[in-house]
């Protein structure tokens, strides 16, 4: 981030959007070394890849709820706390196994699964302990502060990570990724601790019920949960082969493969500066539009890159990904933020994440099994046609039609 959150928003909230910036860096760094450990270190091909990202997404298919009832009914700093020491404890284990000669893909696959249980839980914690912190009305403030944070750690964490790979190696880019965990770690551990309101004892079945029985009615939510998982599946089909596709394909190196994902973050954070701004001059509902459009633009642009095989036009998808997407992350995390029950936020969060996280080890999954039988210019195809879907998905709903930010239920 170029600065700190503004004043207006409490210190606590200051501690949060540091941790989360190092802790999204140091993941998008290990995210951005694995796949090219394996292709360049173990000779994975596109198939391989795609594996090793369902592996390292699983874990937001099988845990997000767990996590979600963890969150609505212990502290949530303490469980961000241990989830990033997890992450923590998986890359220096990686470390040690790459330095001694005995990684393999099945134990890098493994150890980026565990990275990822972390993950899962900080991720599902993070956006019920912010409401807890920050007034309502400051909370698209600092929703946007946490995707400048996220888009931040997504331009730089892919163009670092590939760099000191190209340079240095895999190694150092562990070194570096845990490090930053740590940071994170540390400023979480000085955060005043946050317990959600006491809740009745009774069955953890009955509380998923709950969660459950208010996402699937409101009106609101229901349509954003579908085009999100719709559109987490297709990102993570491209996704799966994007790396062996620009080394094999597109002729890009090691630094230029980061380079093009670290465009991904650049447009992400342009367009979360630019959210303010948008948001004055277009309803609550087209802002929210916007990012399913951006999504369906770039896929069109990587698509056209089997005609046209150039690093610039992956670029331009890639920017295309962030700038776009990014308007909806604030627009609909804001909105889940206030019209979700503040005792239920811990499991609506992790009903959101399963779903439309959980897609991507699915998304990973296709993409691998698409490559393996009919190649990767298959993938991108079947991509394009999952992100005109959760187009189609979100404007045949109400959500384009609000003009501001509705009230609580």
């Amino acid at each position: 981030m170029s600065k700190l959150p503004d004043t207006a928003l409490p210190p606590a909230f200051i501690r949060i959007g540091w941790s989360n910036l190092f802790a999204q860096l140091s993941e998008q760094m290990a995210l951005a070394a694995a796949p090219l450990a394996a292709v360049l270190l173990l000779a994975a091909g596109p198939a391989e890849t795609g594996w090793l990202q369902m592996a390292q997404t699983l874990p937001f298919l099988l845990l997000s709820i767990p996590a979600g009832l963890a969150a609505d009914r212990a502290s949530r700093r303490n469980l961000m706390v241990s989830s990033e020491m997890l992450r923590a404890v998986s890359l220096v284990a990686t470390l040690l196994l790459m330095v001694s000669g005995l990684l393999t893909l099945p134990l890098l696959g493994l150890m980026g699964f565990i990275g990822a249980i972390g993950t899962v839980c900080y991720n599902v914690a993070a956006p019920a302990l912010v409401p807890a912190i920050v007034p309502r009305a400051r909370l698209a403030d600092a929703n946007r502060w946490l995707e400048l944070a996220r888009s931040f750690a997504y331009s730089g964490g892919p163009a670092i990570g590939g760099a000191i790979v190209a340079w240095s190696g895999a190694s150092l880019a562990y070194v570096a990724a845990t490090a930053l965990s740590l940071l994170s770690v540390s400023l979480l551990a000085g955060l005043g601790d946050h317990h959600p309101p006491a809740m009745p004892k009774r069955n953890p079945l009955q509380d998923l019920a709950e969660g459950a029985r208010f996402l699937a009615g409101h009106p609101l939510l229901r349509p954003i949960l579908v085009t999100a998982i719709v559109f987490n599946t297709a990102w993570f089909v491209l996704q799966a082969v994007y790396v062996a596709y620009a080394v094999q394909t597109l002729g890009l190196t090691a630094t230029g493969v980061g380079i093009t994902l670290g465009i991904y973050g650049a447009g992400m954070m342009i367009g979360a500066l630019a959210a303010p701004a948008i948001g004055r001059r277009v309803p609550f509902g087209v802002m929210i539009t916007l990012g399913p459009l951006g999504g369906l633009m770039a896929a069109a642009a990587m698509l056209a890159t089997i005609w046209v095989p150039s690093g610039a036009l992956a670029g331009l998808s890639f920017f295309l990904f962030g700038s776009g997407p990014v308007l909806w992350s604030i627009a609909t995390l804001t909105l889940r933020q206030a019209v979700t029950p503040n005792a239920m936020l811990g499991r609506v969060s992790a009903f959101i994440a399963t779903a439309t996280f959980g897609a991507r080890p699915i998304g990973a999954a296709l993409g691998a099994m698409v490559a393996t039988r009919f190649g990767v210019e298959a993938c991108l195809a079947v991509a394009a046609s999952g992100f005109l879907m959760q187009f189609l998905v979100i404007i045949a709903s109400r959500v384009p039609q609000l003009r501001a930010l509705p009230e609580a239920a």
